[in-house]
């Protein structure tokens, strides 16, 4: 399943604000610093491909394949922000490089260091 970076964001960032109650777009656009149309332009290209869906209150809840690929994304951001900080980076550093990596990170890669971080 390959989808942008960009998308993943999205879908992390619905995950994560989801945690607190119900989603919507202004609350993507504030928490992303994004304008409100370009949220909107994004979350219809999500709905169209069947990661997220729109209620009719606009609450938007993710779907099967989006969770999959935000709980994976918020999995590697948690982990090597984790594994930043155990080497002495610190928190804001560690959490905006891990930001920058997690969509990029291979497998095998991403395995070795959640297997370093889980140790300690």
């Amino acid at each position: 399943m390959v989808i942008k970076e960009s998308a993943e964001m999205y879908l992390e960032t619905i995950l994560v604000l989801s945690k607190k109650g119900n989603v919507r777009a202004i609350d993507i656009a504030k928490e992303m610093k994004f304008s409100r149309p370009s949220v909107s332009i994004a979350l219809h290209n999500l709905e169209q491909e069947k990661y997220i869906s729109i209620g009719d209150d606009q609450s938007i809840k993710l779907l099967a394949k989006g969770e999959e690929i935000a709980k994976t994304i918020y999995e590697r951001h948690t982990i090597l922000t984790e594994f930043f900080e155990q080497i002495g980076v610190k928190p804001a550093i560690a959490a905006a490089d891990a930001c920058k990596i997690e969509h990029d990170i291979s497998p095998e890669s991403f395995k070795a260091i959640k297997k370093i971080v889980k140790k300690k």
